[in-house]
């Protein structure tokens, strides 16, 4: 089934096929990154522009090398390079920048829902590359596949993610896409970090115990304390939390061998991940990264090819 919107914004509203298909076709293009001459011209003549008014390292330069590696034209924009910092809005930023007849517009942004607005009004495709605390659907269609190449499949998976699930748009989209597709989710972390109505959601159950919650898993995802997100104290100190929710060697003593950990990064050594762990036998976090290359070419490659068909073949999506 092929993925007909112009945009992605979540993963909620994805179907499994939709999902499927991208993973599919992320597969089928990881073989580009492996050759001695890392492009091909799919996207030549195609312009991507990267509008980051948020910090980042693995998802803003994944997002760039997978363009360049499908042979598009790219270009950065950040708040401190941009008139935002003479006064002009984000809004007018991007009805300028869409005068300009970019193809796709890759957007991370502090605020939540600002992709969804930029999507309802412009005609290029709009990737959500993280917003707000809502979600980044990248990022979770990277994790199911790497969990994925190890495990066979995410059907009946048990899947613990760890961590300040309130402010993590990560652990959202995980959520989403790991139910989608038939795997256990249980949610872990204190009380004040791990909202009780997700317990509502299909699939999906909470915990407060780590060490419980690792039993039975065959992946933990491991997420850092968002500290710039938090505008109050939601445990007493990194010290305590780390002691109660510190993925350690010690803590993995009662997991099945064949456990997974993975983490988005940037890592928080020895606050929610021990270094032994991090760099240990079971981490696939580096694998995450490479997959992350191969899931935003898919991705760009079929917003960029489905505006090309629409000119070419009557306005029928790819």
């Amino acid at each position: 089934m092929a993925y007909n919107r112009k945009d992605l914004l979540n993963i909620r509203d994805l179907t499994p096929e939709e999902i499927e298909h991208i993973l599919e076709l992320a597969v089928s293009l990881r073989e580009i990154n492996e050759r001695p001459i890392k492009k091909v011209p799919t996207l030549r003549g195609k312009t991507i522009i990267h509008l980051f008014y948020e910090p980042s390292t693995r998802t803003k330069m994944s997002f760039d090398i997978a363009a360049k590696r499908l042979g598009a034209d790219t270009y950065s924009i950040s708040t401190s390079t941009s008139s935002m910092v003479k006064g002009e809005t984000f809004l007018d930023t991007v009805k300028n920048l869409e005068a300009m007849k970019p193809d796709v517009f890759v957007i991370r942004h502090s605020v939540s829902g600002v992709p969804q607005r930029i999507a309802a009004l412009t005609s290029a495709s709009v990737v959500n590359a993280g917003d707000g605390t809502h979600e980044h659907p990248t990022q979770a269609l990277l994790d199911m596949l790497t969990i994925k190449d190890f495990k066979g499949t995410l059907k009946g998976l048990n899947i613990t993610i760890v961590g300040d699930i309130l402010h993590s748009r990560v652990a959202k989209s995980n959520m989403w896409g790991l139910t989608k597709m038939e795997s256990e989710v249980t949610l872990c972390g204190p009380p004040t970090l791990v909202p009780r109505e997700f317990a509502t959601v299909p699939g999906v159950s909470i915990s407060y115990d780590l060490q419980k919650a690792i039993q039975n898993a065959d992946v933990l995802m491991v997420l850092r304390i968002q500290r710039e997100r938090q505008k109050q104290s939601f445990f007493p100190s990194l010290r305590e939390y780390a002691r109660l929710y510190g993925v350690t060697p010690e803590k993995l003593k009662n997991a099945k061998d064949s456990l997974l950990i993975m983490h988005p990064g940037p890592i928080n050594r020895g606050v929610e991940l021990d270094p032994a762990v991090a760099d240990g036998p079971r981490s696939v976090i580096l694998d995450q990264v490479s997959n992350g290359v191969a899931v935003r070419m898919a991705v760009l490659y079929i917003l960029a090819q489905r505006s090309y068909s629409q000119e070419n073949n009557g306005g029928e999506p790819l």
